[in-house]
């Protein structure tokens, strides 16, 4: 384990922040494996699954079309790397905007992933995302954007941007 494989690690999880507050669903894509274990339950409730990388993208892909905007801040990665396996325990702040001049519609949670990946020659930064699980701590504001901005990126109202971004 080198210096190296940890700050590429780290990188493919800042690669996750950065494609969902971009709206750039191919990077986003490039970070995860064929199939990835998802573990939301602290979040949503509901049970952990596998999913293809294709179809959580595209599961995610509307909610955040349908949000003006966010910001996903990771931070204090702690990586182990066995062979050609990797385990990342990141710290996140997460901050959901649906309208941006309504401070009352706004969202935000702070927690942790911790994340699996494998080591790929196909990640942008040799590793791919095989295993997310999010752990929230806390939760501020009007939770309830979520579902309306997944609605409004649904119906097509916010296209492949959020309003004001496109």
């Amino acid at each position: 384990m080198t210096s190296e494989d940890k700050l590429a690690v780290a990188e493919t999880i800042y690669r996750f922040a950065l494609g969902l507050d971009t709206r750039d669903w191919d990077l986003y894509r490039s970070i995860f494996a064929e199939e990835v274990s998802v573990d939301y339950s602290s979040y949503a409730g509901f049970s952990p699954a596998k999913v293809t990388g294709d179809n959580w993208v595209a599961g995610v892909r509307p909610s955040f079309n349908g949000l003006h905007a966010t910001q996903h801040s990771m931070t204090n990665p702690l990586v182990q790397i066995e062979g050609e396996r990797a385990r990342c325990r990141m710290y996140l702040w997460a901050h959901h905007v649906f309208d941006e001049s309504d401070p009352t519609s706004w969202f935000t949670l702070g927690g942790y992933y911790d994340d699996t990946l494998v080591r790929s020659t196909l990640g942008p930064a040799g590793w791919l995302i095989d295993g997310v699980k999010l752990t929230v701590n806390w939760r501020a504001g009007d939770e309830s954007i979520m579902s309306a901005g997944r609605k409004r990126g649904l119906a097509g109202l916010a296209g492949d941007a959020p309003p004001g971004r496109q």
